[in-house]
């Protein structure tokens, strides 16, 4: 059977043709055909960048009996099939003690090959949002929901695409309903990228910048956004810019990695500075420190291996306001590690960075910000393999750790070991981490060619003054 190659060029001259799209469409995959569509998705050669929109092979396991248990602690996981071929999912288990592990509910996506990503909650915990970092490889919608307001019985709520954006990555609920998330590349996976918004009702109503010096500067500096952190009460959002999208897919041979964040007023949603970390390689997460009076934020910088502490407030040389400067180096161990991803504690004590390729997490007490202690032991060896997302549970007691980052295949160029667990961390008093606890997301599902979790949103219902979630 024939395959056509779509060509970058021909996405961006679609792009380039509508010069005030929509700001979302939705595209329709082909419609399973039994006997036909099958084919067309395990046939596919090795090695096409944009491959057509087919269908995901049908569900191997129609029989799966939901578990009726209710427990208090439940993790949401959005996870990839392993084969790229079978449905995406999200998948919810038990985090309570006694039935830590129980797969409770398994809700597909009607897609596959997205290469699931980052997964957060809106401000009122009804509605996920999970992005998938390479759906644009198939043609098909960027941005999943799902309906959890009923927790244990999660449902599959809608789809879309933004115009003018791909490549999904962070994401933060709005107070007043709907998401900002961050879209790291354009429509053709090239720079720039765009800060997309949606309403309440989770419509795409905006890709950040809009205004004429805004679009000038991402156009000047590279401009991927990876990272993302709003103060709320300060109104001011801190992007990080990580690598070029289409830089990791071949025929490319090189990864384009930036070095720059970007400081915006959240009221105008406009630029007001691009700040600098020189050879960083990739400023992959920025967070704010919660409660600190100077609205200070950590970033990370995966080619020095280092955490960088963000003052937005402060003016720079030129007098524009936010600068950047060394926190603390993480070592030889963190340098060139693909990716530093981060997470702290509410009180603002305690930081914790996994370093990928590393198989490391690092624990950091900056209750100090001018002398920040490590809590753990660099040399030590630790019991995983290819951690990436790390998020605090809402109890601020353990850390939930997916052991996977990226796996692009013959048509890319970041592949990085995993074992596919998630793992559930506690931390102790001293905010130092004790493993002991994991879900196998391989073994699990070894009848979708294994998973591949990549991020997780922790509900918990156990505290008196009702449900949270992270």
């Amino acid at each position: 059977m024939a395959y056509k190659r779509f060509s970058l060029a021909l996405l961006l001259g679609i792009a380039a043709a509508r010069p005030n799209p929509d700001p979302q469409i939705s595209i329709p995959t082909i419609p399973t055909i039994p006997g036909v569509t099958e084919p067309l998705t395990s046939g596919a050669p090795p090695g096409i960048i944009l491959q057509p929109p087919t269908p995901p092979l049908p569900n191997p396991n129609p029989n799966y009996t939901p578990s009726e248990i209710k427990p208090k602690k439940i993790g949401f996981f959005f996870a990839g099939a392993g084969d790229n071929e079978h449905a995406d999912f999200l998948a919810s288990y038990s985090l309570d003690d006694d039935t830590f592990g129980t797969l409770l509910r398994v809700v597909d996506l009607p897609t596959s090959g997205n290469s699931p990503h980052h997964l957060g909650a809106s401000y009122d915990g009804k509605v996920l949002w999970g992005g998938g970092l390479l759906s644009l490889l198939k043609l098909q919608n960027t941005g999943y929901y799902f309906d959890v307001s009923d927790v244990y019985n999660p449902a599959y709520k809608k789809s879309d695409v933004a115009t003018l954006s791909s490549i999904a990555d962070e994401v933060r609920a709005k107070p007043d309903g709907g998401f900002f998330f961050t879209y790291m590349g354009s429509a053709a996976g090239t720079s720039p990228g765009r800060l997309v918004e949606t309403d309440a009702n989770y419509n795409i109503i905006h890709q950040w910048p809009e205004d004429m010096p805004g679009i000038l500067s991402i156009l000047d500096q590279q401009f991927d956004p990876h990272g993302l952190s709003i103060d709320w009460k300060r109104n001011i959002i801190l992007t990080s810019d990580f690598v070029a999208p289409v830089s990791i897919l071949k025929p490319s041979t090189n990864i384009q990695r930036a070095n720059t964040l970007r400081l915006w007023d959240l009221p105008t949603r406009t630029i007001l500075n691009t700040i600098t970390i020189p050879n960083g390689g990739g400023i992959q997460d920025v967070k704010f420190i919660p409660g600190n009076k100077d609205s200070a934020a950590l970033a990370t910088a995966v080619h020095l291996g280092q955490v960088w502490i963000i003052y937005p407030f402060k003016k720079d040389a030129q007098g524009k306001q936010g600068t950047a400067q060394l926190f603390f180096d993480l070592g030889d161990q963190a340098r060139d590690t693909t990716a530093i991803f981060s997470d702290i504690t509410e009180d603002g004590r305690f930081a914790y960075f996994t370093y990928t390729t590393g198989n490391h997490i690092a624990a950091l007490d900056i209750s100090d910000l001018t002398r920040p202690s490590r809590l753990d032991d660099p040399t030590a060896p630790q019991p995983i393999t290819g951690p990436h997302y790390v998020k605090v549970t809402p109890d601020q007691k353990h850390l939930v750790v997916t052991d996977y980052f990226l796996q692009t295949g013959d048509v890319g160029l970041i592949n990085t070991p995993a074992d596919y667990k998630a793992q559930y961390i506690d931390i102790n008093a001293d905010g130092s981490l004790a493993f002991n606890r994991s879900i196998d997301f391989q073994r699990q599902f070894a009848n979708r060619g294994g998973a591949r979790p990549h991020s997780a949103v922790v509900f918990d219902l156990s505290e008196a003054g009702g449900p949270r979630w992270l």
